[in-house]
C-alpha cells in the first residue's frame, strides 16, 4: 500500500463522503486494515453510517481483533465505488457491543476519504488448495470451449492457466467470454481479451492474462466481491492461518453442484486409480510452481495429500503402483516423486511401521525432488555437467529443505533420511553431505535404492530408459554404493516383471502388467499395441492364468513413463 500513496486523491465534500460510504454498505463491500506492520485486509461489514457522527461496523468474521481495537489500535476501512478503490483515514473504535452473537463496533466518522484509480493493486491470488474453474467460449455460436483454472483476479482482469491447445481458440477469437465457476456453484460470465501469454512446454500449459471488456456496474460490484472473498479465503490458507476466521461461502463445495470445471477435469486416465492419483499429482504440480516462484512447501496441503496417498495405498497397492505409470502428462519431477513414494510405501509395508511414520515417508518421498524446480533448468537437461554445474545441481536438496521449514507436523528424522539422504551413497560419493555407510540410516539406504530404480527406468538427456533386469544388474554390481540387503529386498518384493512393466509375451502380444500372483507371475495384464505410456488406447484386460493364453513373458520393453 505504501507505494500507492501518491495515487490516492482526497475527497473532502461531506455529500461525496456520504455517497461513497453508502456504496460500501453491502456484503463484501468493505474490509478493515489494522495500522500495524504486515497487516492484511480483513473482511468486515459496514452496517450503517451516521453522517458526521459515526460508522457502525460488524467485525464478527474477525472478532479476534476486537481486543486490539478496544486498546486503541487504529485502522482504515477499504472499499470500492464506481470502479475506484476507496479508503478512510486512520479511525478508532469508540465503543463496541455484542448483539445477538454479532460483534458490532461504533467508530469515528471520517473527515475525508481517499480514492485510488489503480485497481490492479488489488489483485487477489489463489493459493494452493483454492480451485476456481474457468470456461472460455468464442464470441459466436458453435464456437469451441476450453476449460482452465483461475490463478488471480482483479477488477480489471484475470490470469488463467489453460491447456496449450487453447492457443488456437485465442488466436482465432480476439474477444471471448470467460465464465468463472466457484466451488459452491456460483458462476460469473464476462467478456475479455487476451493481453499476454506465457507457455510452459514441460507442463503443456499456457498462462494467459486477460483484460475485461464492457464491464457493467453490476459486474463491477460482483468482481469486487469475488476479489475480497478470494483474499479472505487466501488468508485462511496462509501458513499462519487463523483457524477462527470464517471460510468464504464461495469456496464451500456443494454436494449438489455440477461437475467440477478446470483444466485437469478434462484429462482422461486409463484406470480409476490413476484418476484419483491425479489429484495428488495436481497438488504437486501446483506446489512445484509455488517453489519456482519463490514460495514454500504448504504444510497443510502436503499433509492432506500425504493422507490421500496413504489411503490409496491401503485400499489397493497394486492398482496404485500401476497408476504411477499412467501420469505421462505430469511434469517429470511430479511423476518421479509419486512413483518413489508409492514404491517406498510398498517396500516398507512389511516392516509394520506406525502410520504417522508412513505418512511422513509418503510426504517426504513425494516432494523429495521438487527442489530441482528451483535450480536453473539447463542443469536438468544437460547431457553432462562440469564441476560447477554439479555443485549447482546439488543445491536442490538444501533449497527444498529450507522450503520445508514450515512443515512442523513432519518427523524431522524422516525428512533428513529421505529428502536429505536419498542421494547419498555407501561409499560417500553421493550428495549433499557425502556421508558414507556409517552415517546413513536404514530409511536413507532403502530410499536410495527405490529412487535409483525409478530414475534409471526413465529417459534421461544422456540415455534412454533401462530395462529392469539391467537396472537390477547395475545395483547388484554396485555394493559399494547401494545396500545389498535393500537391493535384494527390492528385487524379491517387486520381481523380475514388476507391476507397470510393458512385456512382450510368447504369442507376440504386448501387455502392461497390472497384478502379480503369489509366485510373482502375471495375474492381470492389459493388452496394448503401442510402445508408449499407458493411455486411453489400452485394450482388453486379462485376469487369471495369463501365461496359458499369451505364453511366457519373453522380454520387457522399456518405456519411460
Amino acid at each position: 500500500m505504501a507505494k500507492a500513496l501518491d495515487d490516492f486523491v482526497r475527497v473532502g465534500s461531506p455529500a461525496e463522503i456520504e455517497l461513497l460510504l453508502e456504496s460500501m454498505i453491502q456484503p463484501g463491500g468493505a474490509s478493515l486494515l489494522l495500522d500495524k506492520p504486515e497487516s492484511t485486509p480483513l473482511p468486515v461489514v459496514l452496517m450503517e453510517q451516521v453522517p458526521a457522527e459515526s460508522l457502525i461496523v460488524d467485525i464478527t468474521a474477525v472478532r479476534e481483533i476486537g481486543g486490539e481495537l478496544k486498546r486503541g489500535v487504529g485502522f482504515r476501512l477499504l472499499g470500492q465505488a464506481h470502479g475506484k478503490i476507496v479508503r478512510t483515514p486512520l479511525l478508532k473504535v469508540v465503543d463496541s457491543e455484542t448483539v445477538a452473537g454479532r460483534v458490532v463496533c461504533h467508530c469515528e466518522y471520517p473527515l475525508y476519504l481517499e480514492e485510488m484509480q489503480r485497481r490492479e493493486a488489488f489483485r487477489a491470488r489463489l493459493r494452493l488448495g483454492m480451485e476456481v474453474g474457468a470456461i472460455l467460449r468464442g464470441d459466436g455460436e458453435g464456437e469451441a470451449t476450453v476449460q482452465g483454472d483461475l490463478k488471480d483476479l482483479s477488477q480489471q482482469g484475470c490470469q488463467l492457466e489453460l491447456p496449450a491447445s487453447a492457443a488456437s481458440l485465442l488466436s482465432a477469437t480476439p474477444m471471448i467470454e470467460i465464465e468463472l465457476c466457484f466451488p459452491n456453484g456460483t458462476r460469473f460470465a464476462i467478456k475479455a481479451r487476451a493481453c499476454h501469454t506465457v507457455a510452459d512446454s514441460d507442463r503443456q500449459t499456457i498462462r494467459v492474462g486477460f483484460r475485461f471488456e464492457d464491464c457493467k456496474a453490476d459486474q463491477e460490484r460482483k468482481l469486487w466481491f469475488f476479489v475480497r472473498e478470494i483474499e479472505r479465503e487466501s488468508s485462511r490458507h496462509a501458513e499462519e492461518a487463523d483457524v477462527g476466521r470464517l471460510p468464504s461461502m464461495l469456496f464451500q463445495s456443494q454436494a449438489a453442484a455440477s461437475a467440477p470445471v478446470g483444466r485437469r477435469n478434462l484429462l482422461s486416465y486409463p484406470t480409476p486409480m490413476a484418476r484419483r492419483l491425479a489429484r495428488v499429482a495436481g497438488y504437486l504440480d501446483g506446489q512445484l510452481l509455488e517453489l519456482q516462484q519463490g514460495g514454500r512447501i504448504d504444510a497443510v496441503q502436503l499433509s492432506r495429500h500425504a493422507d490421500m496417498l496413504l489411503m490409496l495405498a491401503d485400499e489397493d497397492m497394486e492398482s496404485l503402483l500401476f497408476a504411477t505409470r499412467c501420469l505421462s502428462r505430469e511434469p517429470l519431477l511430479v511423476r518421479h516423486g509419486l512413483s518413489v513414494a508409492a514404491h517406498i510405501l510398498a517396500l516398507a509395508d512389511g516392516t509394520k511401521i506406525q502410520r504417522d511414520v508412513r505418512k511422513a515417508l509418503a510426504a517426504s518421498a513425494m516432494v523429495h525432488d521438487l527442489g530441482k524446480g528451483m535450480i536453473p533448468g539447463h542443469l536438468l537437461s544437460a547431457t553432462s555437467l562440469d564441476e560447477g554445474g554439479y555443485a549447482q545441481l546439488k543445491m536442490h536438496v538444501a533449497l527444498l529443505g529450507k522450503a520445508m521449514d514450515g512443515c512442523q507436523w513432519l518427523s524431522a528424522g524422516v525428512v533428513k533420511a529421505v529428502v536429505g539422504g536419498i542421494n547419498e551413497r555407501l561409499d560417500g560419493s553421493g550428495y549433499p553431505a557425502g556421508h558414507d555407510g556409517d552415517h546413513l540410516q536404514e530409511l536413507s539406504r532403502m530410499s536410495a535404492v527405490v529412487d535409483v530404480v525409478d530414475a534409471m527406468r526413465r529417459d534421461r538427456p544422456d540415455r534412454p530408459a533401462w530395462r529392469i533386469d539391467a537396472v537390477y544388474r547395475h545395483l547388484l554390481s554396485s555394493p559399494g554404493q547401494f545396500d545389498p540387503r535393500w537391493v535384494k529386498r527390492y528385487i524379491q518384493h517387486f520381481g523380475l516383471r514388476p507391476i507397470g512393466s510393458l512385456v512382450r509375451f510368447g504369442n507376440g502380444d504386448m501387455a502392461w502388467i497390472q497384478r502379480l500372483d503369489q509366485q510373482g507371475k502375471p495375474f492381470q495384464v492389459q493388452l496394448t499395441e503401442a510402445i508408449e505410456p499407458p493411455g486411453e488406447a489400452l485394450g482388453e484386460v486379462l485376469r487369471g492364468n495369463v501365461v496359458a493364453r499369451l505364453g511366457e513373458p519373453v522380454e520387457e520393453i522399456p518405456v519411460s513413463t
